[in-house]
């Protein structure tokens, strides 16, 4: 169950729809030319994501494309000599695609169309409002990541589970003076079924971060092993995960969450206080902790 949110607004749709629609008709979307060269939009970005040569599962793995769709839009590549098919020199289950010499000189010349079309709108805004655009564009981008990645809970066994459980030991090992040991995670026992619970959060189906949650006594609940990975760090995400955590601790009764944390992690204290945890004397001996946090889930 996804955490309590605000409704989105009619108003809200509308206005992202208008920008869409406004975005799309000024870039030239819609043209069946794009950028003025020979082929439609979907066309002259699929050449641009097959880059020097990719496998077609990633390729439709990455766009989320129809198999179909994409086959039919390969073939017509294909066809104009754009691209040439392959199988995978290490794989011979996985069909490859790459650009032709012909496909990388469009390639190139749609780059230098892209950026003079991006400077023809640049060029009626003063540095001030440039930087204010960039700035817009940034946050844009940031929230739309955020938006599109989904969180679900998983077994605490399951192989996503323990992928970023890895990357997460990986990531403390490196960041902590005294190292970490990977001893020191939960064990699926204690994150699944009635016992706790566990969410992975997914990017384009790729698990991007982590949380967990275990029972520490009747009522009182423990958050452990909030991660994101650095590829999708300042989204928001660790607050995205720390809401699902907070709302399957309410869910299962508990009144109380609790955490610990090392010294070396100043933004995950500060993300905690921001979100209405509030510093304890330490309820636990854990080695790898230097402050305790607590926060009350009714009342």
């Amino acid at each position: 169950m996804e955490p309590a949110s605000t409704p989105v607004s009619t108003d809200d749709v509308a206005a992202l729809r208008r920008f869409n629609r406004y975005y799309t008709r000024r870039i030239g979307a819609l043209d069946d030319h794009y950028l003025g060269q020979g082929r439609p939009l979907g066309e002259a970005r699929l050449l641009f994501e097959i880059g020097n040569g990719v496998s077609l599962r990633d390729l439709r793995t990455r766009l989320g494309l129809d198999a179909g769709y994409l086959s039919r839009m390969i073939k017509s590549l294909q066809a104009q000599g754009m691209v040439r098919t392959g199988v995978h020199p290490y794989d011979s289950r996985l069909r490859t695609v790459e650009p032709t010499p012909a496909g990388r000189a469009e390639v190139r010349e749609q780059h230098r169309r892209a950026d003079g079309l991006a400077q023809s709108l640049l060029d009626g805004l003063t540095g001030p409002q440039r930087a204010e655009l960039t700035g817009a564009l940034a946050t844009a981008r940031r929230l739309l990541r955020l938006a599109a990645i989904t969180v679900a809970p998983v077994d605490g066994a399951a192989p996503d589970a323990r992928a970023c459980l890895d990357a997460y030991a990986t990531d403390l090992d490196a960041r902590f003076p005294e190292g970490f040991d990977p001893s020191d995670l939960v064990g699926p026992e204690e994150v699944s079924g009635d016992a706790g619970a566990f969410f992975v959060a997914y990017e384009e189906e790729r698990p991007v971060g982590c949380g967990a949650l275990r029972t520490l006594e009747p009522g009182v609940g423990e958050i452990k092993h909030v991660w994101v990975h650095r590829d999708a760090r300042r989204l928001g995400l660790a607050r995205r995960l720390l809401g699902h955590l907070e709302h399957a601790a309410a869910d299962r009764g508990l009144d109380v969450v609790r955490l610990d944390t090392h010294a070396s992690l100043t933004e995950a204290r500060a993300m905690y206080r921001a979100c209405g945890y509030r510093e304890i004397p330490a309820y636990l001996d854990h080695v790898y902790a230097d402050h305790w946090f607590e926060k009350r889930l009714s009342g």
